[in-house]
């Protein structure tokens, strides 16, 4: 049985194709699709099944939020996406924050993530600690992804290849240098890269590693590095299941 989504208003899904073109002006001319992408993933990341709290509904633009270790210089995206924001005050930030990611997706190349508008804000920011921590190995992954998220192995591994976007700054994470040669291009060179071994200049965090020495994790990032399309197809899903975290329950 599929997903039941609310209803929205024709305003409103104007809004979201007009707010889309407005995505990609900004990220095509501030290079900051690795941070859309960011801001995106980090505000899902945070819903625990559990609980049924945090989650894509908006509360990363609370300071108490922006300052969890975790999302150190995101309020760089949210102060460049305010000015957006408020051109479309029919839109929620869930859904804002969300379609951001997306664009960032697919204005760098890669696959075109379904969008479902209809998130609700939240007033109550999570709390701190529920986004996964690029120090630690595959107990940690699975303990958030899969135990806290409700997400997959495989969407571990096809999540881990939106790295291919963007780059570790040391006063944000305490990793410095980008994954991929091309930090602006969404393909499957994650993967490749994870492969090849270290090499100067380019990064692999603990979390990187991990996927190698895992005998669920290894033979996926084998699959995505030889396919990319295979790596797309997962990835769309993947991340659609991350931006719908909470929202419209099946």
């Amino acid at each position: 049985m599929g997903k039941s989504y609310p209803t929205v208003s024709e305003e409103y899904l104007k809004a979201v194709e007009k707010c889309k073109k407005k995505l990609r002006g900004l990220i095509a001319e501030k290079n900051c699709a690795p941070l859309m992408l960011r801001i995106a993933w980090h505000s899902a990341g945070t819903y625990d099944q559990n609980t049924k709290t945090g989650g894509p509904f908006g509360t990363m633009k609370h300071p108490n939020e922006l300052g969890h270790g975790a999302n150190a210089g995101l309020d760089i995206a949210v102060r460049l996406l305010e000015p957006i924001k408020e051109q479309f005050p029919i839109l929620s930030y869930g859904d804002f924050y969300q379609l951001a990611g997306v664009v960032a997706v697919e204005v760098t190349g890669g696959p075109e993530v379904p969008f479902h508008p209809g998130r609700e804000d939240k007033a109550e920011p999570p709390v701190e600690g529920r986004l996964p921590d690029a120090t630690k190995g595959n107990d940690h992954l699975r303990d958030v992804f899969v135990k806290q998220m409700g997400l997959t192995d495989q969407d571990i591994v096809a999540l881990s290849g939106g790295h291919t976007l963007g780059r570790c700054h040391k006063e944000r994470s305490g990793f410095e240098g980008a994954w991929t040669s091309n930090p602006l291009i969404f393909d499957n060179s994650y993967f490749k890269e994870l492969l090849s071994g270290e090499k100067e200049g380019l990064l692999q965090l603990p979390t990187d590693k991990a996927l190698l020495d895992d005998p669920i994790f290894r033979p996926l990032v084998e699959k995505y590095a030889a396919d990319e399309d295979a790596f797309f197809e997962d990835y769309k899903e993947a991340h659609l299941k991350l931006s719908e975290l909470g929202f419209a329950e099946a």
